[in-house]
């Protein structure tokens, strides 16, 4: 399948980044025009712009000085470039907080915090929300019909929150709209123990100061709240944009490894996913480590919105807020790129084009460096992407055929993360979900990362790792999946608290119990460096963390033991055969060698294809096809040469190598 491209006026790969000419005013006759010279030569064809601009677009309340990106605009079109412009917000002038404290945000401890920096904004507030807007349909009447304007950026890498008086109001009303009464709401949050019962709507507070860590229902509902509040202010920003641009498409840069926002809501108000990717690649070995997180996080990005994303910022070599700030080696720029591409990236572009001669990202990488010219071995370095990208237009919308979901779900981790029990804060969803991700990497099989409230019409195979909390629907359309001939996999610590984070009744894995044909009694937590063992098909794997006592029906079929402790002899192992499909329970945390043994059996029976066999170590393969074409990638994560064989042939991979396969679309496709 292949979707549009992310700009319609723009139908290539996207190469550029962020551009700040607002920093270079003083120097604009020489600057600008030379920083033009230099994106042609490098291949980039998009530039953000305005991201932080709101003081040189709004220096006084009410006076606005448009000209500055008026010239900017008209040279971006001069030269084919397409604009990705931003929206101001996340960085208000200092007239604004001077005059209207109530838009700063006031901290867990209730003290507001002064004016500086970013991100220091109150969601609620009316005259935040009041300017944001007005300034934003300003920038849309403006530009509505420039030839450049090709994206919406909105706003920058939304975060954190605000336990103001304006956002304590807020809470409580949606607090209300949720629950409806008062009974309804201590029901959830069990406010019954420790005397926490709620009597009046006033009387509640946000979480997080000091004597108010809270319960776990309002830890997960502030956390919605949260999240519900982004989505409504970037509703709020965007709201003049779709009036006066309906055609031009918007979105905001996410950040992949930031837990505090509900993505997987956030993103059904984007039109397209993007976000920042920084990898920190440590040398010339042992990046096949960081390169799986990497790919982890892009799928994750894709899977939001199960379609081409945006690489919004990346790094073309030292990431300078790192704690060390490692050159890329060469090839490694190359390499992370067409990474991005492998993973359903329609763009590639850096923070920053032009280092800023001061402020705190000075030494950050860019396009161009201090030095100002195009004879560094980091300009090279993009001008090299730049000439590659240009063979791919082809690449443009191509989808991700992934025939294999893993459930990644925010609110399971919050869940998880306030759960007092198991490994207290050791507990692992964001590893699990890795170890479970990383054989199918290794073995080049496509995979989307979706939430549990996606549908799975598309999938052989479904993987559901510590599913602990499951939300209103989640059960039934598992059950259904499976009843209709689909795979799961599910394991331990699943189906244990319903959305309010209320144990389920009745023995765990709740409303799962039948479709996984088993019943949990306890869940065993070992110390570090204990280990039990799973015995299956002849072999023992070791078995470490956690190992959940179950209980077995009649029609489930036992596939492996516990091999140590009072345990021994139950199962570890299980398969339940329901309708049309097979739902399989592993009991206990394991190793990389039973899962890379248990998922070959698993894609082999549920028809999963691969295109190379037993790829290398530091070696993936990913797949894109846009309806007449496959384009396969072969990346080579290692500083030593790697050799792959496939269908088409044996391919030679050079150290840090990445090499696209392109070839006709056929049915044998995955």
């Amino acid at each position: 399948m292949r979707y549009p491209p992310v700009a319609k006026k723009f139908p290539h790969i996207l190469h550029g980044g962020d551009y700040n000419p607002e920093q270079w005013l003083a120097w604009k006759d020489k600057i600008w025009k030379e920083d033009m010279r230099l994106a042609k030569l490098a291949g980039v064809n998009t530039l953000s712009v305005g991201i932080f601009s709101w003081t040189a677009l709004e220096p006084e309340e009410g006076v606005y000085r448009f000209e500055w990106l008026d010239e900017v605009m008209d040279l971006l079109a001069a030269n084919s470039i397409a604009a990705v412009l931003a929206t101001p917000s996340g960085a208000r002038p200092a007239w604004l907080s001077k005059k209207y404290p109530e838009v700063l945000r006031v901290n867990e401890m209730r003290l507001r915090n002064v004016h500086g920096d970013r991100h220091n904004h109150c969601l609620s507030s009316p005259v935040y929300r009041e300017k944001t807007q007005a300034i934003n349909r300003l920038l849309a009447r403006r530009y509505k019909d420039h030839p450049a304007l090709a994206v919406w950026h909105i706003s920058n890498e939304y975060s954190g929150s605000c336990h103001c008086p304006l956002c304590q109001t807020k809470f409580r009303e949606y607090l209300k709209t949720r629950y409806k009464t008062l009974d309804a709401l201590n029901e959830a949050w069990w406010s019954a123990f420790w005397s926490s019962t709620i009597t009046d709507w006033d009387q509640i507070e946000s979480p997080g100061s000091p004597g108010n860590g809270g319960h776990n229902g309002i830890r997960l509902d502030w956390r919605r709240f949260t999240t519900e509040q982004f989505v409504d202010f970037y509703r709020n920003e965007t709201t003049p944009l779709k009036e006066i641009t309906p055609n031009i498409p918007c979105t905001t840069n996410l950040m992949a490894g930031y837990t505090g926002i509900d993505y997987a809501r956030f993103a059904e108000v984007l039109d397209i996913a993007s976000w920042d990717s920084y990898p920190q690649w440590t040398s010339a070995e042992g990046n096949d480590k960081i390169a799986l997180q990497t790919s982890y996080l892009h799928d994750l990005i894709r899977g939001l919105k199960r379609r081409p994303f945006m690489l919004m910022e990346s790094c073309p070599s030292a990431t300078n807020w790192r704690p060390v700030a490692k050159l890329h080696r060469p090839g490694l720029h190359m390499l992370q790129s067409m990474q991005a591409l492998a993973h359903g990236a329609d763009t590639i572009q850096y923070f920053q084009f032009r280092k800023s001669r001061g402020g705190p990202e000075q030494y950050h990488g860019a396009v161009v460096d201090h030095e100002g010219s195009g004879n560094t071995r980091v300009f090279r370095d993009i001008a090299e992407v730049g000439e590659r990208l240009k063979g791919l237009d082809g690449l443009v919308g191509a989808d991700t055929p992934a025939l294999v979901a893993l459930i990644h779900d925010y609110q399971v981790r919050w869940a998880l993360d306030d759960a007092r029990g198991f490994l207290q804060d050791k507990t692992g969803y964001g590893e699990t979900l890795l170890n479970h991700y990383q054989v199918f990497w290794k073995r080049g099989i496509p995979l989307d990362l979706i939430d549990s409230r996606q549908t799975l019409d598309r999938y052989h195979l479904v993987i559901a790792p510590m599913l602990y909390m499951l939300r209103e629907g989640v059960a039934e359309r598992l059950d259904a999946f499976v009843r209709q001939g689909g795979t799961l996999v599910t394991t331990y610590a699943t189906g244990y608290v319903n959305e309010s984070t209320l144990a389920f009744l009745g023995g765990f894995p709740g409303p799962l119990k039948e479709t996984l044909g088993i019943w949990c009694e306890e869940i065993d937590a070992l110390y570090p460096g204990e280990t039990n063992s799973i015995e299956w098909n002849g072999t023992s794997y070791r078995a470490f963390d956690l190992c959940e006592l179950i209980h077995t029906t009649q029609r489930t079929e036992t596939l492996g033991l516990y091999g140590a402790d009072f345990y021994s002899g139950r199962p570890a192992l299980t398969l339940n055969r329901r309708g049309a499909g097979r739902a399989y329970f592993i009991a206990a945390r394991t190793g990389e060698d039973f899962l890379d043994d248990f998922y070959r059996h698993i894609t082999a029976e549920a028809g999963i294809p691969y295109l190379f066999e037993n790829l290398p170590e530091g070696v993936t393969a990913q797949i894109r096809e846009n309806g007449e074409r496959t384009f396969a990638f072969l990346l080579n994560f290692t500083n030593s040469a790697k050799q792959v064989s496939g269908p088409s042939g044996v391919f030679d991979l050079e150290p840090f190598e990445a090499r696209i396969i392109e070839s006709p679309l056929t049915r044998a496709s995955p």
